[in-house]
Formats: C-alpha cells, structure tokens, sequence
C-alpha cells in the first residue's frame, strides 16, 4: 500500500471515528447526562413558545440540550433534535479552547504571551484570525498555495489532531478541523475541503457541546486549573450595556433571569444562529444550555424567548 493511500485511509478512518453515532445508546448519553422527564417536559413546553402560534419557528430549525449539574457530578438532560450534526460556526471555537489546554498540559504545546492572547481573542471577541493561529499551533498546519496529492494528504492527516483527541474521549457525530472563515476558504482549505468531503465543514452536536461546557464547569476538562482558564475567557455579563456582537444580546445571555451568571460561547452566520452557555442561576442551580437554529440568523429575538420558556418560574 503507497503512503498516499495509508494516509487517506487512515483520514477516512479517523473522520467515521468522529461523525459516528453512538449505537443503541441512551438519549442523552452523548451529553453525559441521563433523561429526566421533568426535564424534558420542561424543555418541550418552552418549544412549544416558539413552534406555535404567530411568528413560530419549525422544530426542524432547531436543536437544543439542557442539562442540569446536580450533586457529585450527576446530570440530568432533555434535549430537541440533540445528535443531529449542524455547521456550528463560531461555537466550534469552544473545542479549540479545550484542546489548546490539553496541548499546553502535556507539552504539545509551549505557552506564550502570544498563545494566551489568542485564545481570549478567539473567545471573548470571537476573533477568526486569532482561531486562524490556534488551529495552526494545535495541528502543525497552515494556510497557503495547493499542494500536490500526497502532500495534501499528510496535511489533512496533521489537521484532523483535534479530531482524534476529541474522538479518544468518546466524543462522536462532530468535526473539528476546519478554521472559520469571513469571506471563505482559499488554496489548500478549499482544496482540502473538496478532496475528503466527509470532513468538509465542521459539525457539532448540541449533546457534544454540552457536554465539552459541562466537563468545564465541572473541572473535568483536562485539569481542575485548566477548566478554571476556560470558565474566565467564556464569563460573560448578561446585564452589560448591548455593545455591537457581544455575544448576549440576541442569545441566551439576553433571556436570563436576574441574578444569573453566564459562561458561554456564541456563534452566527447568515443561515444560522447559535449560542452554548454555562448557567448559574440566583438559587445556585447550575445548567447548560445549548441551542443551534438554522434558517433563523437574523432572528434575535428567538434564542432570548426560548431562554426565557425554559428558566421561567
């Protein structure tokens, strides 16, 4: 067998790892947490708000997980069209958090200045450029001119890294290995991009989501110190004054209630419209919620009412 055709072998391979379903397996399973009924009678009545009646959204355009972090770590979950991979836009910047920390604390990867600057320019301002550097440093690969056939092969192997981490920790129906992009993809991404398209756009879950926002919030992903380092790039004030793609308004953080604190990750194109986020309510009561919509990007209105259904007393 020619190195060309391992390598693509083992891309085919290591992409079905990651888009995968998990087989048989419990609803919620996906997200760590198990079904709870009043949970997710909870969930389907403040669905119920926003599929019906003047103004609704379909179902179809939506999915949604809610968990809820109860004592020794123990999750309960509901979830809408959960395990159905979307393209996650910004929200994907969330996974390259996380694996940047597990980088940094196995040596893979050497802290910077520079490193930490881009990291809280890719979350907190959402920046692609600074998403552009993270994913060259945490996959030896960069952006440029075509490649020839093989050399393009061992690219894309180097750049499904992120992939192969996240699919050893049993993460499944996702894909990590594209950069987001403003005006798209040019020379080797877009050739790459054509040449596997299994892996041709990022794809998240809402369960995988939630379960990567609940593994922080509970200091399980990769260390309890590191956890910490992500919950203080991803805090948010949902109170702020509205400033121009702050990441709250139009999203969760918008249809809080008062008192709550807010973790989370936005993310939006001109088709979409999606927000992950760590909640603490005034009771300390701890929950994530993740919703995508799809066909819905200019709606700002529709993830602060379906926020506002579900927390409501």
């Amino acid at each position: 067998m020619g190195e060309s055709v391992r390598l693509e072998l083992s891309l085919a391979v290591s992409g079905s790892l990651a888009l995968s379903p998990l087989v048989g397996a419990e609803p919620g399973a996906a997200a760590g947490g198990r079904p709870a009924a009043e949970l997710q009678a909870r969930l389907d009545r403040a669905l119920a708000a926003v599929t019906t009646g003047p103004g609704a959204v379909s179902r179809d355009q939506l999915a949604v997980t809610l968990l809820q972090l109860r004592g020794s770590g123990e999750m309960a979950w509901a979830g809408q069209r959960s395990e159905v991979p979307i393209y996650p836009a910004s929200v994907i910047k969330l996974f390259y958090l996380a694996a940047a920390h597990a980088w940094l604390e196995d040596g893979r990867l050497t802290d910077s200045a520079e490193m930490q600057r881009a990291l809280r320019d890719m979350i907190v301002g959402s920046s692609n450029d600074a998403t552009h550097y993270v994913v060259d440093l945490l996959t030896g690969t960069t952006s440029g001119p075509e490649l020839p056939s093989e050399e393009l092969a061992r690219w894309q192997e180097r750049r499904d890294a992120v992939n192969r981490h996240f699919a050893a920790l049993g993460y499944r129906q996702i894909n990590c290995n594209r950069k987001p992009w403003g005006d798209g993809p040019y020379g080797r991404e877009l050739q790459a991009m054509n040449a596997f398209p299994a892996t041709r756009r990022n794809q998240l879950t809402t369960d995988a989501t939630a379960r990567l926002l609940a593994e922080i919030a509970l200091d399980r992903s990769v260390t309890p110190s590191r956890s910490a380092a992500q919950r203080a790039l991803l805090a948010r004030d949902p109170k702020a004054p509205p400033q121009p793609e702050d990441q709250t308004t139009g999203f969760i953080g918008e249809g809080l209630p008062t008192g709550a604190r807010l973790w989370s990750k936005a993310g939006w194109t001109s088709q979409t419209r999606h927000d992950a986020a760590l909640v603490e309510l005034a009771d300390g009561t701890r929950w994530v919620l993740v919703i995508f919509s799809e066909g819905q990007a200019e709606n700002r209105t529709l993830l602060p009412t379906l926020t506002r259904q579900i927390f409501a007393r």
